[in-house]
């Protein structure tokens, strides 16, 4: 049967097994721990979908990734508009045609694309949606520390062939939401020792990361950072308003976000929301902030931009085009000193994404130096190494629903924090005149982890058995993925970053 005979079929709604295929070969259905089954949906009960149509020029837009992002490159700075993306990448006429065609005959409505027009997203009853996603089935499904709710499908789905060169896959099915990273951790206690700091603040950050007083924004530039919040994470002003009253008298900061993207909820407050927004805030202090709030599919983010917002879903840690930032604490608890890892930090190997050619020298020198490797079955040594850099993750202070929070740890403090850190250096780089950083990575294993604390001690937990014994990555001399290159040292990371 050809394209054209199954164009038919699905226009019709009822398409043969012969005529369809799996966009997502290896997608795999388990109920996540903590979430329970509240039984199948009702058939006119509504749903959004989103489908990823087939892009465009995909090694074009690698190749300028590469060259804006390459100091070496002529290109280096000269960063690409959204619209000069959509240009590039916005899917075929054919495939725009062919997929919005396919929706309409299934009943689809209210759809709605973005400026790239390569998702789109579409409002079905749970009967249409079955109907048109061969073998879905869409059950309720409550779980995770909010008690979020789902509409999830427990089976895998197939799409007509004639759709298989223009839709790359359904989103709005199988995944769940990620659990957080974030624990509350019981205060150390450690006898005879008199303590210097009893959790970590923004000025425990600021005297380890070396930033004085003077190292906030001006204020006066077209700069800008922004957190994202999703699944009903939200933060409240009236928190990060205390927040800084209670932590911010030593440097100059503001007491409020400059604009709220989409709807706040006025239930309670997400403590991984209120921390993002916190120390993005105070070690990006006196910087413009926006956040933006979408009812998506993954935990929480942060990141520095300037100029103009625009909003996409977030990538995984893992992901190439990722700078992603692993966890510290303090080798004594009480005391401004050494890190060492954070036994909980994350790290290690994707097996997804393949290993970047910014970053083998450096993961190459580290797997044949390491003294300590898990067995080589337990990773996959060609995929993309992470993290890239790191910073403090452990014991926060957090206000969250009025209430000041101790010893809140996990890599999404860590990343707020180093964020933050990068928009007052593309501050410096705004007043003269050079673009702001974009991209890091590159330049970031180019320089070999100049400006950054080397982190040497200390591995990440792995899994209890008789080969592997509990022991994860372990840190050492460069990089290596517990904690990247290493934490911010900020006047030195400025410095190496400074220039064009």
């Amino acid at each position: 049967m050809g394209p054209r005979a199954c164009l038919l079929g699905l226009l019709a709604l009822f398409v043969a097994g012969k005529c369809s295929y799996s966009p997502e070969p290896d997608q795999q259905w388990t109920l996540p721990p903590g979430w329970v089954s509240l039984g199948r949906a009702d058939p006119e009960e509504e749903l959004s979908l989103t489908f990823a149509l087939r892009q465009q020029n995909l090694e074009r837009l690698s190749e300028l990734v590469q060259a804006v992002s390459d100091p070496g490159s002529s290109r280096y700075g000269k960063y690409l508009t959204l619209e000069d993306v959509a240009e590039l990448v916005r899917p075929s006429p054919l495939t725009l045609h062919t997929v919005q065609k396919w929706l309409l005959a299934a009943g689809a409505r209210n759809c709605h694309s973005v400026t790239t027009q390569d998702f789109l997203t579409c409002w079905l009853s749970v009967r249409q949606a079955e109907l048109l996603l061969s073998g879905a089935e869409f059950h309720h499904y409550m779980g995770g520390p909010a008690e979020t709710h789902v509409v999830r499908s427990p089976r895998p789905y197939r799409l007509p062939k004639a759709l298989a060169s223009h839709v790359d896959f359904v989103g709005g099915l199988h995944r769940f939401p990620p659990t957080s990273t974030l624990r509350q951790r019981p205060e150390p206690q450690v006898p005879g020792t008199v303590g210097l700091h009893l959790g970590v603040t923004p000025s425990v950050i600021r005297e380890r990361y070396n930033l004085t007083a003077q190292d906030v924004g001006s204020g006066t530039t077209n700069n800008s950072q922004a957190c994202a919040q999703f699944l009903e994470q939200y933060f409240h002003e009236s928190d990060l308003a205390e927040f800084m009253r209670l932590f911010g008298g030593n440097f100059a900061h503001q007491a409020s976000v400059a604009r709220v993207v989409g709807q706040q909820g006025r239930g309670q407050a997400g403590i991984e929301a209120s921390l993002d927004v916190e120390y993005l805030m105070s070690a990006g202090a006196n910087i413009s902030t926006w956040v933006y709030s979408s009812p998506g599919d993954s935990g929480a983010g942060c990141w520095s931009v300037s100029g103009r917002h625009r909003f996409r879903p977030s990538f995984p840690a893992s992901s190439p085009y990722v700078t992603t930032v692993g966890g510290t604490s303090f080798r004594n608890p009480f005391r401004v000193t050494d890190e060492v890892v954070d036994y909980i930090s994350g790290g290690g190997f994707s097996n997804v994404f393949p290993r970047p050619s910014y970053q083998e020298e450096a993961v190459a020198q580290y797997l044949s130096s390491s003294p300590h490797l898990p067995p080589s079955s337990y990773f996959n040594a060609s995929g993309r190494a992470y993290p890239d850099v790191a910073a403090l993750s452990d014991g926060y202070w957090v206000v969250s629903n009025h209430v000041p929070i101790p010893w809140v740890s996990g890599t999404s403090a860590s990343t707020p924090v180093f964020g933050g850190l990068l928009s007052l250096i593309n501050e410096h780089r705004i007043l003269r005149g050079l673009p702001p950083l974009g991209f890091l990575n590159p330049r970031l294993y180019q320089q070999h982890g100049e400006g950054l604390f080397d982190v040497t001690r200390g591995c990440h937990e792995s899994c209890l058995n008789e080969e592997v014994e509990g022991q994860g990555f372990c840190s050492g001399p460069g990089w290596d993925p517990v904690t990247g290159w290493g934490t911010p040292n900020f006047p030195a990371l400025l410095k190496t970053l400074i220039n064009p």
